[in-house]
């Protein structure tokens, strides 16, 4: 009881001193209540903590061989390149033509996902007081979509070319080009296929990479023991009351 009634006398103080501070309040409440009060840095801190370690766990996982290739992240062709995998079938060469192609493609997008991380870590660079505060009682994967709307252009642009450089390195885009140019020579097939494969496996390597990002994301926050840092059981404790 006394412990509440203290708890109204801080709060009517605050009232009668104007306090216009989220910062004082914070503090006066984390007195009265036995608590330390989160400073501006040790929010920012521990949210780029948690980035980092879900960027590094993510990369690290999918980076391994079979990483995407045998893995819910997998690749798969877009819908529109079924028509070619399937009119390929019977000519030789290419018979065994889509999982060829998914096999290398993945194992590029495995490739390029070693060169993620410290891309990442940069862009968690820029996170700001104010985008921390939003994140840390946002939704439970808003650290994630601040990350992915902040950075998503300039990670892409950086991420193609090393895209690229792996898919030439397995020899997938050769190797696709030649299927569908194939395809595009058969007499009557309509509409023509575009073999450029880079903007396409540039995006669903990302997506996949921001997805393992938001699952290591949620398992902090539900998971009291994926907090592995001091900093981070202090400032998501915060989120958890």
């Amino acid at each position: 009881m006394f412990k509440h009634f203290t708890l109204i006398l801080a709060l009517s103080s605050i009232t009668f001193t104007s306090c216009d501070s989220t910062t004082d309040l914070s503090q006066v409440l984390g007195a009265v209540l036995g608590e330390t009060a989160l400073t501006n840095g040790e929010i920012v801190g521990g949210l780029k903590q948690a980035l980092e370690l879900g960027i590094g766990k993510g990369s690290d996982l999918l980076s391994r061989e079979d990483g995407y290739y045998k893995s819910a992240y997998k690749i798969l062709l877009p819908e529109e390149a079924r028509k070619v995998t399937d009119r390929l079938q019977n000519i030789p060469g290419f018979s065994a033509v889509e999982e060829t192609i998914l096999e290398k493609i993945n194992r590029g997008a495995e490739d390029a996902a070693t060169k993620a991380k410290p891309i990442f870590v940069d862009a968690i660079k820029a996170m700001t007081i104010s985008d921390a505060l939003g994140i840390l009682k946002g939704e439970k994967d808003a650290a994630t979509r601040y990350l992915e709307s902040s950075t998503y252009q300039r990670l892409y642009d950086e991420f193609n070319p090393v895209i690229v450089a792996s898919l030439d390195k397995f020899n997938a885009r050769q190797y696709w080009s030649d299927a569908v140019n194939t395809y595009n020579r058969i007499p009557l097939i309509g509409e023509q296929v575009d073999p450029d494969l880079d903007d396409y496996v540039t995006r669903q390597a990302l997506d996949g990479l921001f997805s393992m990002v938001a699952k290591e994301e949620l398992n902090i926050r539900n998971n009291i023991s994926a907090r592995t840092t001091d900093l981070l059981r202090k400032v998501f404790a915060a989120q958890d009351n």
